[in-house]
């Protein structure tokens, strides 16, 4: 058998083709993948939901109105209760996972109240549930044209503005999305 890559800290770019709503014209930031399957927060997808409404909920009282204002977004279809926060490493939250050496993953709501109260990590994006994928199924995806992979950056994380990113992850390929045909094909 090949050996598979494992996609841990890269980006999923949904190809254009992508019929599924849940996931067309998406990018997902792969926080896990190994030969059990996979667990991604989908980056580029706002919800109408603030930090701060987040903050309102759970009686967090509020230091930075810029923090309050960051939207929330919806991390997939998988556990749409559940809360992932995306940040820089620092800090010491009760489970937090190293994606990369610069991109950690939180689950607890301990870093929520750091982040209300300014003390969180400097950069940081809240997400309301997740994607997963089943043992072989993202490789079985990716092999039927489903997703184009690229090593994330930080800048993409961060910086650029989220109805950027499907179009910004792929350029990180040099690739043109509106340029790409819905037909698959291989060689």
């Amino acid at each position: 058998m090949a050996d598979i890559t494992y996609l841990t800290g890269h980006l999923l770019i949904a190809m254009p083709a992508m019929s599924d709503p849940n996931f067309a014209r998406t990018v997902s930031y792969i926080c896990e993948h190994t030969d059990q399957g996979a667990l991604g927060i989908i980056i580029n997808r706002p919800m109408d939901l603030s930090l701060g409404e987040v903050f309102d909920q759970l009686s967090l009282e509020v230091a930075s109105p810029a923090t309050a204002s960051q939207p929330v977004l919806r991390g997939g279809p998988v556990q749409v209760e559940r809360g992932f926060v995306l940040h820089d490493p620092g800090g010491s939250w009760d489970s937090t996972v190293a994606v990369s050496d610069t991109i950690h993953l939180t689950t607890s709501q301990d870093i929520l109240g750091a982040l209300a109260r300014g003390t969180g990590p400097g950069r940081a994006l809240m997400a309301l549930g997740y994607a997963g994928w089943g043992a072989g199924q993202l490789e079985a995806e990716i092999g039927a044209n489903a997703w184009l992979s690229v090593p994330a950056t930080d800048a993409l994380l961060f910086d650029t503005p989220f109805e950027a990113r499907w179009a910004a992850a792929a350029g990180l390929l040099g690739i043109n999305l509106a340029t790409i045909s819905p037909e698959a094909g291989h060689a």
